[in-house]
């Protein structure tokens, strides 16, 4: 969002990144609905981030084939619908929740909010990816990269370069022009903030953000109202007037700025802070007490299936798990994976990830 993206996570993905595109993949639900006991629904429920998106003709296929229809519940934004699942793990909402991250993976299993499953094809998916290696309590979906993104019009009328890493954001130059979202509630928030400690360390990254802070980064609870109200270089932060030309988004938020755009543009309005990026995967899981198990193991290959694994860079604006996967060529020309994004060990950041936030509270909003 991711990313979503992903791209989401929606890549998000997205939007998306994770959430900029949200084209509806609410299924039509029969009149079983997703509330029968037992394996004979025919109606799967997916819960989601805002992010998911999927073609409504990829969609009718796997509905066709499995002969279930899908029905989709989105639960704000990913921290949001990770929080709201855990809650509500003994009657889940649906039966597979999309949109869990190597950020909020640990919390998730955890509170066990998932049963193990194999998806089909897993063998397929890059090694890389599989957090959960041997328990399948998850399945690895999409990757992307959280990354500032910056306003290009803005810098240049300023005759400014925009900043290129995480240094630069605390210079005076730009001062008062960062927007980011709350890592309590937002996994691009969460993202930056575990970009940072691992840049800087157990020792650093608190010093950082005191001077993030001082140099005027604005927070909101999560990444619509971040980049779609507050991003001066958004579609929607445009015609808004918004005031903020950096934010913390995704590197696949430029091509779906172009892509999307109306009137389209011909270059990406939109540009990323290349030195500021965090490798994000988002996963899905099969819900403990989901009362359709068997679709949604459908639902869960589906997912890892080369069909939507093609389909989703152009609605969720993040990257496939599967080897081979194609990738459309306008999609990457705006919005190349980074090259060295950090990276955390899950281990670290389920060892350290509720202190970090606990303190990023009280250093950043009170």
């Amino acid at each position: 969002m991711h990313i979503t993206v992903r791209h989401t996570r929606t890549l998000v993905a997205a939007a998306v990144g994770l959430g900029l595109v949200t084209l509806s993949a609410c299924g039509s639900s029969d009149d079983n609905g997703g509330g029968d006991s037992g394996g004979g629904s025919k109606t799967v429920t997916l819960v989601s981030h805002n992010s998911w998106a999927v073609s409504k003709n990829v969609l009718a296929d796997f509905e066709k084939r499995s002969g279930y229809k899908v029905k989709v519940l989105e639960d704000g934004d990913a921290g949001q619908a990770v929080n709201k699942a855990v809650l509500t793990k003994d009657n889940p909402q649906g039966d597979v929740f999309f949109g869990v991250d190597n950020t909020l993976l640990s919390r998730a299993l955890d509170n066990g909010l998932f049963q193990p499953y194999e998806a089909a094809g897993l063998d397929q998916v890059g090694a890389a990816y599989q957090l959960d290696r041997g328990k399948h309590r998850v399945t690895p979906v999409d990757h992307g990269d959280i990354c500032v993104n910056y306003d290009k019009k803005y810098f240049a009328d300023h005759k400014l370069a925009p900043p290129a890493s995480f240094d630069d954001l605390v210079e005076p130059a730009y001062k008062n022009l960062l927007v980011t979202e709350n890592v309590s509630t937002s996994s691009p928030g969460l993202g930056f903030l575990l970009g940072t400690a691992a840049r800087y360390g157990d020792d650093g990254w608190q010093d950082y953000w005191k001077k993030l802070k001082a140099n005027g980064v604005k927070v909101v609870d999560g990444w619509e109202q971040a980049y779609n109200e507050e991003f001066s270089g958004s579609a929607g932060g445009r015609k808004a007037g918004a005031d903020r030309p950096l934010v913390v988004s995704y590197a696949s938020s430029p091509p779906a700025e172009v892509i999307y755009g109306d009137p389209k543009p011909t270059t990406a309005p939109t540009g990323v802070a290349t030195g500021t990026c965090f490798r994000q995967v988002e996963f899905a899981g099969l819900l403990s007490n989901a009362k359709n198990s068997e679709g949604g193991k459908a639902l869960i290959d589906f997912l890892v299936s080369k069909e939507f694994q093609e389909d989703m860079p152009l609605n969720m604006f993040v990257y496939p798990v599967l080897t081979g996967a194609a990738v459309p060529a306008e999609f990457t020309a705006y919005g190349p994976p980074a090259k060295d994004p950090e990276t955390m060990a899950p281990a670290k950041i389920a060892a350290d990830r509720d202190q970090w936030v606990s303190t990023w509270t009280s250093l950043v909003l009170k």
